[in-house]
């Protein structure tokens, strides 16, 4: 397959349109490497491992590339395959080692321990009240009015003698409470 180079009037091999190729590739790597490796480095906040991301992309790019498109469609599917490259980065960070139950037990493992069958009998309405009961007043009462007496953020408000920005508050403030002494306590 050969073309004739209507400026030279030479004839370009396979060779010559490979050639052009790796050019186009090496200027559209230069063109997007600096903005490829902030977009990178926001969501990784690891310079080694944002640097081996964008070697991972530009791979990825490079395998993958069509001259065809144009010059925001590439930088478009670019972030497309920085984003789906990242999220798989993050997919294996956070996997968790499972280990089998016979492995656990032969490494010692003794099962768990006892008050957690207690937990298992306890009803999720017993658990609320439990936790409700550890909470200071002004949030007790704030989660109260909103859950139990299913009252709108303004009502709680008007009921409580606050603003209707202090109940949104208080109720954050006390679902975070509560989650934390859910985890210790429970």
């Amino acid at each position: 397959m050969l073309k004739r180079n209507s400026r030279r009037g030479s004839v370009n091999t396979p060779s010559d349109s490979h050639g052009q190729a790796q050019e186009v590739f090496q200027t559209f790597y230069q063109e997007h490497l600096g903005v490829i490796y902030r977009y990178v480095y926001s969501k990784v906040g690891n310079r080694e491992e944002a640097e081996d991301l964008c070697a991972q992309i530009f791979m990825k790019a490079a395998r993958s590339m069509k001259a065809e498109r144009g010059q925001q469609s590439m930088q478009k599917w670019l972030f497309q395959v920085a984003r789906t490259t990242i999220a798989d980065y993050w997919r294996n960070y956070y996997r968790a080692s499972t280990s089998s139950l016979e492995a656990l037990l032969d490494e010692g493992w003794e099962g768990p321990a006892e008050p957690a069958l207690a937990e298992i009998n306890e009803s999720p309405v017993e658990k609320a009240h439990a936790l409700l009961r550890l909470l200071p007043e002004h949030y007790r009462e704030v989660l109260r009015c909103r859950f139990l007496l299913n009252l709108s953020v303004k009502e709680t408000a008007q009921k409580l003698g606050l603003t209707e920005a202090n109940v949104k508050v208080l109720q954050f403030r006390a679902l975070k409470r509560a989650a934390e002494l859910d985890v210790t306590i429970f």
